[in-house]
């Protein structure tokens, strides 16, 4: 079985595993990997250990060096340029009068590409502003479309428990939530009272479920008709 380390690129993002070879990262250690959209700087979250290649994305990328001081400036000059590259796309959006809602940019370690991540209710035709942004920043240009629940995760906030959203501080994935789970639990099936700031079903709907054997089943059963609570 392969030896890898797992990553992440941000505080409760997905975890991806990366070949270290003669690298021996630590957990914690800052590291600048290979990735299918360019260099990457992430953090180890998962120290060198063997997984099933069944359980890996092949082929395998690889760790390039433990991050530097000098990559450490790096990251924070591509945060700046990142508020800066927010300004301009949404004054682009203005201009083309675009039914779209910006939500956050991201460069690519190496400044190879740019995403630009946004919300909408239905398609949008953005070909003209992608013209416009590839003119201005001289980069490749990607506006990639999020539902409200990556959104939320993108942006945080406080959920009606009083503490920082589940899905920003570590959830790394989204998993099926249904109706069913509220009313095995009894719980009002008030929307306002079951559904996050995101308005889908709260996360935490299914933390009860997966302690309760009699839930779980008929939750999965739920599961199996349809997840209520995506995009």
């Amino acid at each position: 079985m392969p030896e890898v380390v797992g990553v992440r690129f941000k505080p409760a993002g997905k975890i991806y595993y990366f070949d270290a070879e003669d690298i021996d990262p630590k957990v914690g250690d800052a590291v600048i990997v290979e990735t299918a959209r360019g260099i990457e700087y992430g953090e180890v979250v998962v120290g060198r250990r063997c997984v099933a290649e069944e359980n890996l994305v092949l082929p395998l990328k690889k760790v390039i060096r433990i991050a530097t001081p000098e990559d450490r400036e790096t990251l924070l000059e591509n945060q700046n340029k990142e508020k800066e590259a927010f300004v301009i796309c949404q004054n682009k959006i203005d201009e083309h009068q675009l039914p779209m809602n910006l939500v956050d940019v991201e460069y690519t370690f190496d400044r190879g590409k740019i995403v630009f991540y946004f919300t909408a209710e239905g398609r949008v035709d953005f070909r003209e502003l992608v013209r416009d942004l590839a003119a201005v920043f001289r980069t490749r240009i990607e506006l990639r479309q999020i539902g409200v629940r990556d959104e939320a995760k993108m942006l945080g906030g406080i959920g009606s428990c009083g503490r920082v959203l589940c899905c920003c501080t570590f959830l790394g994935d989204f998993e099926p939530v249904s109706i069913r789970m509220a009313k095995d639990q009894n719980l009002s099936l008030n929307p306002t009272k079951i559904s996050g700031i995101c308005g889908r079903l709260m996360c935490c709907l299914k933390y009860e479920c997966d302690n309760n054997n009699n839930s779980c089943k008929s939750c999965k059963e739920d599961e199996n008709a349809g997840d209520e609570s995506g995009d």
